[in-house]
């Protein structure tokens, strides 16, 4: 009896390892037998859409330990002191890595080379074992800030958090490889003989829809825009084509390095971090991390201001509520509900008006009563047709969806209000798209920023087809409304982005940010080109200006960084300048040789290449010259000639041309013996070189003028 319980019990037990704990005892025991080593794959390149890589991977190495075989070889302290000196780590953290009771332990990943070195060849000469070199890769991003919204970055176990990182993680991390090796009681491998070998697969490579020429062209402007207009709460541009849904370009200010992008940029800010501790220090270095990661293009919701009149306009056109000549009068105000809503020029109104005027003037009266003739059963129709209330799906992570109201409760005041792009929000990428359907013939296309995943050997794993949504307005509509708004560049609000031989269209925009009784502002425009073909469309906006009136309006300090960026892409791209018998275009011409001439021969020697001259002594020999030969000056402008008689040259200093007129800053600029390159219209903004400055005779000044009105 004896005998047989003592068998029932056995087989009991046996049967319970087996059944019950067979599971986890088999996966124990594989683990006490083997060594499982990985080998990191390396991480796919993201390149612009012209192959030029923007993230990329080297090989590198990391340090890795096995625990059992150094305390076999009792020199864990020794192992410590050293490692701890080449790879800059403290003792005690070492330490406690080559102790652990496990059989592999990381010790420091992603060495430098140099450090690599040092570790294999303490190795080598010390016949260490237990610390092993295995290959890893290291990502670097060749540009720095250069979209790093967009492109983002990795953490330290080769996993995308932010941008085009986080959102192809699966297609660019790839797949690690692995070393399953035998060990024996003690923890120490077995003969090569009893290892297996497990290749790793690299990672897809992307390729993305922004062009790195044009993306540098944005960012350079929407920095320089930024930092002239003191903007408190940074700014944010996105270039796009119109028929493809593209993204070209986009853009953040202030960004971060992807090589360090945990490094806070803003000096003010780190200077308080250091002054905090603890959970405060922690609590407040996060959120200071997730307010420069964000990505103001497309998380950020604002209020659009006037920019969403073009879509005002397109359902007003569509619907045949108002034709391009229909009369409105602007008294400077409109009462709705009882309540009475201003124009922008409330003080002094606009008076009789066409609805194409009202449109150049972005006269809020006319749209207020173009709105309440739509009704808000249509209104609300096309703000749904217009995508302003679904995310785009463009592959950003965090994108976000502007707050429109309910249709139930869409009240004549919100409509409105609504008409001129007041008590709602949007994306600035949802703008962008809406009117780059306007400009497109009336569809609404999926903005793409992934164009085709690639392997190692560049063979296409998947191409991401450009995207139409849905048809919104007709082709017909699309046509009026360009040409009404290439008229406001040329006519209304939005003459600062208008560039000589470029048919620019778009909307100016100045919205007042919530609450409004801190009168804080963000200044917008978004515009098309060729307004006769559309190819791209573009929308900057600065968040926060500071620098006052008129500083604030989306007309005097967006509207001209989006022509400067109209201008050089337009260029780049290809798009051939058509100039008409109005525009008054001096091209830059070279300096000809007039030293040792005399007058008259120096004379006619300019006037061949468009040029004017002022002669300083009463020789007749030309000894001297500024600028010197070769030098660029656009045409009609200034040589000084120096004589024998005269003494010899000096130093001028550049008079300020601020607020003057073109013909005024002209002349004082040429009676100071100066050359001067006009860009823009208006008053005189920026001048460079600056006021004040010692400079050369002939030396051309660049001043940039501004119209100072706007919305």
């Amino acid at each position: 009896m004896a005998f047989t319980l003592i068998c029932m019990a056995l087989i009991a037990r046996t049967g319970w390892l087996q059944i019950h704990d067979g599971e986890r005892l088999q996966k124990e025991a594989i683990e006490q037998q083997t060594r499982d080593k990985m080998i990191y794959s390396k991480r796919g390149t993201i390149y612009d859409r012209n192959g030029k890589p923007l993230a990329v991977s080297a090989s590198v190495e990391t340090v890795t330990a096995t625990p059992n075989e150094i305390k076999q070889a009792k020199n864990a302290g020794e192992i410590a002191a050293t490692l701890s000196k080449i790879l800059d780590m403290e003792y005690e953290k070492v330490f406690e890595k080559i102790t652990r009771d496990s059989s592999y332990e990381l010790v420091k990943r992603r060495i430098e080379n140099e450090q690599a070195q040092q570790v294999r060849q303490y190795i080598i000469d010390e016949k260490i074992k237990g610390i092993n070199l295995v290959e890893d890769s290291k990502r670097y991003y060749p540009y720095g800030n250069f979209a790093s919204h967009v492109i983002g970055f990795i953490g330290d176990d080769n996993q995308g958090l932010n941008g085009i990182e986080i959102m192809f993680d699966k297609y660019l991390k790839g797949l690690p490889g692995r070393i399953v090796s035998a060990k024996n009681a003690v923890g120490t491998e077995m003969p090569y003989r009893h290892e297996k070998y497990v290749n790793p697969e690299d990672g897809a490579n992307v390729i993305l829809t922004i062009d790195e020429v044009i993306q540098h062209i944005v960012e350079k402007h929407l920095e320089t825009a930024v930092i002239e207009n003191k903007i408190n709460n940074g700014g944010a541009a996105i270039v796009m084509d119109v028929n493809t849904g593209d993204i070209l370009a986009m853009a953040v200010k202030p960004d971060f390095d992807l090589n360090n992008p945990f490094k806070i940029e803003n000096e003010a800010v780190r200077s308080e971090l250091e002054r905090l501790s603890g959970d405060e220090l922690k609590k407040r270095y996060t959120e200071e991390l997730n307010k420069m990661w964000r990505n103001k293009a497309v998380v950020d919701t604002y209020e659009p201001g006037s920019t969403f009149k073009i879509i005002t306009s397109a359902i007003g056109l569509e619907e045949n509520v108002v034709e391009p000549e229909d009369p409105f009068t602007c008294t400077g105000y409109v009462m709705v509900s009882g309540k009475k809503i201003k124009c922008h020029r409330h003080d002094n109104p606009h008076g009789a008006q066409t609805f194409v005027q009202g449109v150049q003037n972005s006269c809020n009266p006319v749209f207020i009563n173009v709105g309440l003739k739509i009704g808000s059963d249509m209104f609300y129709r096309y703000i749904n047709a217009f995508g302003l209330r679904e995310k785009t799906g463009l592959a950003l992570p965090g994108e976000a969806v502007g707050l429109f109201h309910s249709a139930n409760k869409f009240p004549e005041l919100e409509l409105a209000t609504a008409s001129f792009g007041q008590g709602f929000t949007v994306t600035p990428l949802q703008m962008l798209c809406a009117v780059s359907a306007v400009a497109n013939g009336g569809k609404l296309v999926k903005p793409r920023l992934v164009q085709q995943l690639t392997d190692q050997e560049d063979n296409v794993i998947q191409t991401f087809e450009p995207e139409m949504v849905r048809q919104v307005i007709s082709q017909e509509t699309s046509d009026t409304l360009r040409g009404i708004l290439e008229s406001v560049v040329s006519e209304g609000t939005g003459r600062n982005a208008n560039v000589k031989g470029y048919r620019i269209a778009g909307k100016t925009g100045t919205s007042e940010k919530v609450p409004r009784e801190d009168k804080k502002y963000i200044a917008s425009f978004i515009g098309f080109a060729p307004a006769d073909d559309p190819q791209i469309a573009v929308l900057v906006m600065l968040d926060e200006p500071t620098r006052g009136y008129p500083y604030y309006y989306g007309g005097v300090i967006a509207a001209p960084v989006v022509g400067k960026i109209f201008e050089e892409t337009l260029r780049y791209v290809g798009v051939e300048q058509r100039f008409t018998e109005e525009d008054d275009v001096l091209i830059d011409v070279p300096v000809p040789e007039a030293r040792n001439m005399e007058i008259p021969d120096a004379e006619k020697a300019l006037k061949q290449v468009n040029l004017k001259y002022k002669v300083k002594g009463s020789g007749n020999t030309i000894i001297d010259q500024l600028p010197k030969p070769g030098a660029k000056l656009p045409e009609k402008s200034m040589v000084i000639l120096y004589t024998e008689n005269t003494k010899l040259i000096t130093k001028v200093v550049v008079p300020d041309v601020t607020n003057k007129s073109p013909l005024d800053a002209n002349k004082i600029l040429t009676d100071a013996d100066l050359n001067i390159k006009i860009t823009g219209f208006g008053a005189a903004m920026n001048q460079h070189p600056a006021a004040g400055s010692e400079v050369s005779p002939g030396t051309v000044v660049n001043v940039e003028f501004r119209l100072m009105e706007g919305d």
